[in-house]
């Protein structure tokens, strides 16, 4: 199960990285990718380390930090 957390972490933090890669990030990119990384872990923390769990996760914390970052 710690080898699973640890995959789904990484996998989160290389994604927000190639996200913000791109430039100087501006605020709004920057809360976007952090989101995507705090839901990605409580994602896959609540659903026992599901993939679909991680993703779903990811994807509803990168919108709300974009929200919370405008």
């Amino acid at each position: 199960m710690k080898q699973r957390l640890l995959i789904s972490m990484i996998s989160a933090v290389t994604l927000a990285s190639t996200l913000t890669a791109c430039g100087t990030p501006s605020r709004n990119t920057v809360g976007t990718g952090a989101g995507a990384v705090l839901g990605g872990a409580a994602g896959h923390a609540i659903s026992g380390g599901s993939t679909l769990g991680t993703i779903g996760g990811a994807a509803v914390g990168g919108v709300v930090g974009n929200q919370i970052s405008k």
